[in-house]
């Protein structure tokens, strides 16, 4: 019998891929920030969506769980092997289907032709810096895809630069709230030039803004 969900993140607790904060709070807010994402968005068969920086597996072993029967493919992505490793034993253990588990920087694998432009939806849970988030993850998208970065409560706009949004192929940030959790959505606009995102470790030491 496959394990639960909740005892998979407590061991990915455990091996210290993400906070202190009691288990069954931090997969309710995963599972705040999902509905968030999926409230306007048709998922099906020929979906494709990957968690950027996919660590303990927070949100994207729960988006996993949420989209099984959709018959959806996800990627959980990380640039960690020893996390890679987990996310690996975490997918059999869950019995995800349609799940695979990439390790490379996110910079690398938006150049890789099998994952460049590829997805519908790129979620991002403490990845880095909007910033840093938006470079990494808009090459990923498909042109009507959407990104859903899991925001701190409260109104800062100043944190979303939409000049260079544009400049990414990004639309304006739309900020949504619900059940303890607080999510922007961008939807990719327009095609992203190649010259994005920079060479693995350069978007995290020159931020574009």
């Amino acid at each position: 019998m496959p394990d639960t969900l909740d005892e998979v993140l407590r061991q990915a607790q455990g091996l210290g891929f993400f906070g202190p904060a009691p288990v069954e709070e931090q997969r309710r807010h995963g599972g705040a920030f999902c509905e968030l994402v999926l409230t306007d968005l048709e998922i099906g068969p020929e979906s494709r969506w990957l968690d950027l920086g996919s660590g303990g597996g927070l949100p994207g072993l729960v988006l996993a769980h949420r989209l099984r029967d959709t018959g959806a493919r996800g990627t959980l992505l990380d640039s960690q092997r020893r996390r890679a490793r987990f996310l690996e034993q975490a997918v059999r253990r869950l019995g995800l289907p349609g799940v695979e588990v990439l390790a490379a920087r996110a910079e690398d694998a938006a150049r890789d032709p099998s994952h460049r432009g590829r997805y519908d939806l790129v979620v991002a849970r403490s990845f880095g810096s909007p910033a840093v988030t938006v470079e990494c993850a808009t090459a990923f998208l498909r042109v009507s895809g959407r990104l859903a970065v899991s925001e701190p409560p409260g109104e800062e706009p100043a944190r979303w630069d939409q000049a260079t949004l544009a400049e990414l192929g990004l639309g304006p940030p739309r900020r949504k709230a619900g059940g303890g959790a607080t999510v922007v959505c961008l939807e990719k606009t327009g095609a992203t030039a190649e010259r994005w995102p920079r060479r693995a470790g350069v978007p995290a030491k020159r931020p574009l803004w």
